[in-house]
């Protein structure tokens, strides 16, 4: 052993940092109470905010003394606790709000603590706990698919911040979401852009609130919602069709399938965009690395090299036309193949 004592005791720290689960918890109970909003106003008594939130004060000082210790939090005075800027994120009234982001969903822990299934077998842990699919299983329980639609809506918050000027969203008059969930990204689009139409297409009980959403959003006369199965169809002769994180949540066959149902709607001008976790080589932090055990985990999907997206878009008639960096993921824009054939550059 080479390592100098400082050296391996840092090693150490930071792995049982990475591999903390107590924290995590800790951060998404105070989100499920929604501590981070009583805290606008300036730093309360442990006391105060207990009363407000409904909880136990003596476990709620505990939990907010453990975050404070981490950045989440501070402790301006003993038992009077005050908002950082990683606490501020958590306020539900932030523009780019992570509140909605962290809920306690048991299914998920249930299946996440069956993950060495998955490193076994290769098949999803959430369908080796349940015995159905991830989004069959949202199906049948609202309380759990209205949280997965806060996950969504505070992705999307990001998502839209990054993704509308990195291209020209303003060429198409009708764009389709394919798998848009509660239609909060369509929203957003369609709200910058007042010229254009929009289709939401998804399961029923993933569109039962984007109504609602869209009309708060003041596009509601602009967009129609679909209730069904992508896989059963898209609406036909669209300017755009966006996937966004939907075709990394399928292993390449079924990846295949919904790509062979977005090429038989499109015109030959029409355009596909594909917003998804690609992952990047080497050893470098990459977002899409983690999506890919999000995927595996519960969905036995996949995130994809930038080679493996060319490729599989190549083998189902669809030819990349570029591919634009952003803050969050690229942005690869596809079209109808040539009739000479042609493959992707």
């Amino acid at each position: 052993m080479n390592e100098r004592p400082s050296t391996l005791v840092e090693s150490i720290f930071r792995l049982q940092e990475l591999a903390d689960y107590i924290v995590p918890f800790g951060i998404r109970a105070v989100c499920d109470l929604r501590v981070a909003d009583c805290l606008v106003g300036g730093p309360r008594s442990v006391g105060e905010l207990a009363a407000v939130v409904g909880a136990h004060e003596g476990s709620l000082f505990r939990v907010l003394r453990a975050l404070a210790c981490k950045g989440i939090f501070t402790e301006v005075e003993p038992g009077v606790f005050g908002l950082t800027p990683l606490a501020d994120l958590l306020r539900s009234d932030h523009p780019l709000s992570l509140a909605e982001a962290y809920p306690l969903m048991s299914a998920n822990f249930r299946a996440w603590s069956e993950f060495d299934h998955t490193l076994r077998t290769g098949e999803s842990a959430f369908e080796h706990v349940f015995g159905t699919d991830y989004y069959a299983y949202l199906a049948t329980s609202p309380r759990d698919s209205a949280r997965y639609d806060g996950i969504q809506r505070a992705g999307t918050r990001l998502e839209l911040r990054a993704m509308l000027r990195a291209i020209d969203w303003g060429r198409f008059d009708h764009v389709v979401d394919v798998g848009g969930n509660n239609g909060a990204f369509l929203a957003g689009l369609l709200a910058r852009h007042k010229h254009m139409r929009g289709t939401l297409l998804d399961l029923p009980h993933a569109v039962g609130a984007a109504p609602a959403l869209l009309a708060e959003a003041g596009v509601g006369e602009r967009c129609e919602v679909v209730a069904g199965s992508f896989f059963d169809g898209v609406p036909a002769g669209a300017d755009a069709y966006v996937l966004k994180r939907v075709l990394y949540d399928w292993p390449d066959d079924r990846a295949g399938d919904l790509l062979d149902v977005v090429r038989a709607a499109m015109r030959p001008d029409s355009r596909l965009l594909l917003l998804d976790p690609v992952i990047q080589p080497a050893d470098a932090f990459d977002v899409g690395k983690i999506y890919d055990l999000l995927s595996l985990a519960m969905l036995a999907g996949k995130a994809r090299t930038r080679e493996e997206v060319i490729d599989l878009l190549d083998r189902h008639g669809l030819t990349v036309t570029r591919v634009v960096e952003t803050p969050m993921f690229p942005i690869v824009e596809a079209a109808l193949r040539a009739p000479d054939g042609a493959r992707s550059p």
